[in-house]
């Protein structure tokens, strides 16, 4: 009989929730960051370069590099890979530097 490591931790893991993605839900599992929730969604891309509008997603998976900015619940330049996923959050595909909203 093989047991699998959470068995033999006794991990009891938290049950999935969702959150959201440009209007579209999506399951997540505890612990995951969101740019993780995206991925395994087969999510590449989340957010596009100011100069040219090139697609990004997560490139580095530590926060150092930026390319995995979203924005998230209405705050825009999220680190996606830093960022722990929570029930109910809303996240949204950033253009440029995340500011279009604002009069600058």
């Amino acid at each position: 009989m093989r047991r699998t490591p959470a068995e033999l931790v006794g991990a009891q893991p938290a049950a999935a929730y969702t959150i959201e993605f440009d209007g579209r839900e999506l399951p997540a599992l505890p612990g995951r960051s969101i740019a993780a929730v995206l991925w395994a969604q087969d999510i590449l891309a989340w957010r596009t370069t100011r100069v040219g509008g090139r697609p990004r997603g997560a490139f580095c998976g530590i926060g150092v590099c930026f390319d995995c900015l979203a924005t998230v619940n209405g705050r825009p330049n999220q680190r996606t890979c830093l960022l722990p996923a929570r029930p109910g959050d809303v996240v949204t595909t950033q253009e440029g530097h995340g500011r279009a909203d604002l009069a600058v």
